[in-house]
């Protein structure tokens, strides 16, 4: 029995071979929206799915944002207006007797 206009979606399924050997077209379909369920001798070992919604799209964003949800990383409260001053926290020349007096101290 089939209802019509149900939140049911059908997702494909791979075996994890083929995957390897199609990976980029798989993922293409990911990005579309679909759920690709990856599998391993008939059982299912993993799932391929669309960024969640709301989700960036620059890694870096998107790794600085999951560490804020899971509370790694406190968000500021306020944006500064002005970039960080880019002056060094110290010369040189300490920085590396300071790495060479902790390494000979090990």
């Amino acid at each position: 029995m089939v209802a019509t206009g149900s939140y049911h979606v059908l997702m494909r399924a791979v075996g994890v071979k083929v995957l390897k050997n199609r990976l980029s077209e798989f993922v293409k379909l990911a990005a579309a929206g679909e759920t690709i369920l990856v599998t391993d001798r008939e059982l299912v070992v993993a799932e391929l799915v669309p960024p969640r919604q709301g989700r960036q799209t620059v890694l870096a964003d998107a790794v600085l944002a999951d560490a804020v949800r899971q509370g790694w990383l406190t968000a500021p409260l306020v944006a500064p207006s002005t970039p960080p001053p880019n002056t060094p926290v110290a010369p040189l020349a300490d920085l590396i007797r300071e790495l060479r007096d902790d390494r000979e101290g090990r």
